[in-house]
């Protein structure tokens, strides 16, 4: 029981590390960025005078291409842009994103609208982020003008309804970004052409392979991943919360494993009389350790998979619906962290817990097996 605990505690931990990790990297990709995003090459590298002299003018080509490569699920087009917005009372400042707002609310599943409902067909719809809705005072079913300079100079404007506001759990995101479907995007800014093609896929392991597809038919255009778009709040929370969790789990190892050969070699110090009597009948010190590592690679073995299987069991019957945590780093609202067990750490926690036993057996045995048999047999 001890090496079957110690191995189903390190196994939870471990899922539960990797369910932390996937909740942030399904909250990044499925609010804002999707698993990648192409752009002109060097577009994002530097702050352009005119950004819309280097938006993408084959668009129709792109997608074309992008839709008849497998594994490719959607391509969202958008156009980003700074613009005022007024409801006739207060007037601010904000972010603007042009979206085909159909296809996207098929894939943005962790864009919450906590009011209304999220842009999809409404030709004349807008979507706020909490902040900007609070400071407009907004709710579903306003009317929202949208003032914006065109790629000519000129200031035009669009008068929208709010369909709905929405948070995604960063902060500085929703305090600025409201989103507006593209055909008003390009009515506004009086242009047709795309700034960049976010791209939604099956499989998050199938961005290389979709990135190299479009640089060898589009040399000119640049693919970046979802980690690289953002840095700061997935990769920088990931690599602090990996190297937080890898010092916990070396104090939790570092106490199973104590655990296990402390309870294993007490089992044995306690036998020193029976393994006396062992070499009183004419067993050597070889046959004794052997017997003993026999024991120990069973017990070993049997808790091992004891405390893997006893790990699933309470995942499904006690944490299927996961945890409830509070706010993590960068994330403005509660998530539910599932308990997710991966095959490849079931295996490394059934060999450590075997491993352990082995150990914890070999250490004491080897202590024992070599006393003056008189001594053990004296024992009690």
């Amino acid at each position: 029981m001890t090496v079957a605990l110690g191995t189903s505690a390190l196994f939870i931990f471990n899922g539960f590390n990797v369910g932390v990790m996937n909740q942030y990297r399904e909250n990044t990709i499925h609010a804002r960025y999707g698993n990648g995003q192409i752009n002109l090459k060097g577009y994002r590298d530097k702050v352009h005078e005119k950004p819309w002299e280097h938006w993408m003018t084959n668009y129709a080509e792109l997608a074309q291409k992008l839709k008849a490569t497998p594994n490719v699920k959607h391509v969202f087009p958008r156009v980003e842009f700074f613009a005022l917005l007024t409801n006739g009372r207060v007037t601010v400042s904000g972010r603007g994103q042009g979206v085909d707002g159909a296809e996207e609310s098929k894939f943005f599943t962790t864009l919450n609208v906590e009011q209304g409902a999220t842009l999809a067909a409404q030709p004349d719809g807008i979507l706020l982020g909490q902040g900007l809705a609070r400071a407009l005072d907004a709710k579903p079913g306003d009317r929202i003008t949208v003032l914006a300079n065109t790629i000519h100079g000129s200031m035009n404007g669009v008068d929208l309804v709010v369909t709905g506001i929405f948070h995604t759990g960063s902060k500085d995101f929703d305090d600025v970004v409201f989103r507006l479907p593209l055909a008003q995007s390009s009515l506004l800014l009086d242009t047709p052409h795309i700034e960049s093609v976010a791209i939604g896929l099956d499989r998050i392991e199938d961005w290389p392979a979709i990135a190299a597809a479009v640089l060898q038919s589009f040399p000119e255009l640049e693919a970046t991943p979802f980690e690289i778009l953002d840095k700061v709040y997935y990769q920088h929370s990931v690599d602090w919360l990996n190297a937080q969790y890898g010092i916990l789990q070396s104090i939790i190892l570092f106490i199973v494993i104590l655990g296990i050969i402390n309870t294993v070699s007490i089992g044995i110090l306690e036998r020193k009389h029976e393994i006396g009597n062992l070499r009183a009948n004419g067993e050597s010190v070889q046959d004794v350790m052997k017997l003993l590592m026999l024991e120990g690679v069973v017990l070993g073995i049997a808790g091992g998979l004891l405390g893997v299987g006893l790990a699933w069991f309470l995942n499904f019957a006690f944490m299927r619906g996961g945890i409830l945590m509070p706010p993590a780093p960068g994330i403005t609202r509660v998530f539910r962290v599932l308990i997710e067990l991966q095959p490849d750490m079931a295996l490394k926690t059934f060999l450590m817990g075997a491993l352990t036993a082995s150990l914890g057996t070999v250490i004491a045995g080897s202590k024992v097996a070599r006393m003056p048999i008189a001594d053990a047999l004296r024992s009690t």
